[in-house]
């Protein structure tokens, strides 16, 4: 469901309703119903909400479940620390 995407998306993101809400200048209100099923969001917020997790739109609509981090919109210093992050892990996973 959609909306559980959108709560998991924002929880991770450590987000509250009401900070998501003003990040895409809509009421908490409209996120609240849209996580709890009453309604959906248009094309546009599940757009922005992409970019702004860093996923596909298509993930959060539920037509895609592997999650895939966009580096869209990311200098080349962040897209580096990514992959160095992920060297981290890599490693570590190594070591286990």
């Amino acid at each position: 469901m959609i909306g559980d995407t959108i709560r998991v998306l924002r929880e991770r993101a450590g987000y509250s309703q009401a900070e998501l809400a003003r990040k895409l200048a809509v009421t908490r209100s409209s996120v609240n119903a849209w996580e709890s099923g009453l309604s959906a969001p248009t094309a546009v917020y599940i757009i922005e909400m992409a970019k702004l997790f860093h996923v596909s739109s298509d993930f959060i609509l539920g037509l895609d479940d592997t999650p895939q981090v966009s580096l869209a919109g990311l200098s080349d210093r962040e897209i580096h620390l990514l992959y160095e992050l992920l060297d981290c892990f890599h490693a570590a996973d190594g070591e286990a």
